[in-house]
């Protein structure tokens, strides 16, 4: 029984604290993965019920990850778990090294995640029918993006079955483009990345990320401020069948401080600005994102429920004012903030200073 399920690789993340991976001699290990992170801040902060379909090496490694997973709280069930050649030389379990920044020095990631199990999922490999059973144990929302999307040519086609899957069955999908240059070296870079995008987010009620369509290729345009509301209006234009394009905003005076804010469109709403939190102190960036669209999706699952539910049981988009859109980037963006507050790529908020903060709360003592 799960409220929302997300599609995505789950890896370990290796975090130097303070210092540089290349003179670390220590490690803490956090688990982390763009589409897992918006289900496990949905469950640990916001308390729904969420599951993640991944795929794991069966080693000490893998079973490393399905623990943290489990500490998280998130549903286990779907993982298809792929025997262990004793070196990884058919499928390994992925890892990431990442730098928080300092002032000047932006933060730094280095994955290394080629021929993970997950990336060889293949269409057929699940079956969707089962994981969206319509009927009281189904879930309400599916979750995917451009990270699992880009690691192989098969993931694409697993991403797509999904989302035509969920659409079948009356499920919500969102989508985060969520662009990794990374992923796409080698094979056709930003502009096979926008393709796979739109050819995904035409499935998806929710856009989180919106902004990383506008433009010709992801990263195209640097959009400014005052240029926002005309990229969403460019972006919506591309994808008819969305409900909601939701957008972070940030600006970078320096890798510690950063001015956060967010935006949203929607057909009923238009344009739609979200709280600005500028001077926002940051320890660790990675995840806010993710965090920001947790926020969003839960407030949009809540809506008519008041500040903490209970979630209306259907297409929680449907009848959407501006004051639910509203309400929905005031979740997104005071998540995504308190996200960067701690360190590793998971939120270890709590909904109490979540609405805190939404409604104002300092940074005072609290005993």
């Amino acid at each position: 029984m799960s409220d929302v399920v997300a599609l995505g690789e789950v890896m370990l993340r290796f975090d130097p604290g303070e210092g540089r991976i290349r003179t670390a001699r220590t490690f803490q290990v956090w688990e982390g993965g763009g589409e897992y992170n918006v289900v496990r801040g949905l469950r640990r902060c916001f308390g729904l019920r969420t599951a993640v379909v991944t795929a794991l090496a069966d080693n000490q490694v893998g079973r490393l990850v399905e623990d943290l997973i489990l500490q998280g709280g998130v549903d286990t069930s779907l993982i298809r778990w792929v025997p262990d050649d004793g070196i990884g030389r058919t499928a390994r379990n992925g890892l990431n090294f990442v730098e928080r920044g300092y002032g000047i020095r932006g933060a730094v990631g280095v994955s290394d995640r080629a021929n993970t199990a997950v990336s060889q999922l293949r269409k057929g490999d699940v079956d969707w029918d089962a994981v969206f059973a319509p009927g009281s144990t189904g879930p309400r929302w599916f979750h995917t993006g451009g990270v699992f999307a880009g690691l192989s040519d098969t993931t694409v086609d697993v991403a797509d079955e999904a989302m035509a899957a969920a659409r079948r069955q009356g499920v919500t999908v969102s989508y985060d483009p969520n662009y990794r240059p990374s992923l796409w070296a080698g094979r056709g870079g930003a502009d096979a990345a926008r393709e796979v995008d739109l050819r995904l987010a035409r499935h998806a009620d929710v856009v989180v990320g919106a902004l990383g369509l506008a433009g010709q290729y992801p990263g195209a345009v640097r959009v400014a401020a005052d240029e926002v509301r005309d990229a969403l209006a460019e972006v919506a234009a591309l994808l008819p069948r969305a409900e909601v394009l939701a957008t972070t905003l940030r600006g970078v005076p320096s890798a510690g401080v950063n001015d956060w804010s967010s935006a949203a469109w929607s057909p009923r709403t238009g344009f739609v600005r979200g709280p600005e939190l500028p001077g926002l102190h940051v320890l660790d960036r990675i995840g806010s994102g993710d965090g920001f669209a947790a926020g969003l999706i839960y407030a949009l699952l809540t809506l008519g429920g008041g500040e903490a539910g209970p979630a209306v049981p259907a297409a929680p988009v449907a009848d959407l004012d501006t004051a639910g859109l509203s309400r929905a980037l005031a979740y997104g963006t005071a998540h995504g903030a308190l996200t960067m507050t701690t360190p590793g790529d998971v939120s270890m908020a709590s909904l109490a200073e979540v609405e805190a903060l939404m409604a104002g709360g300092s940074a005072a003592v609290r005993r």
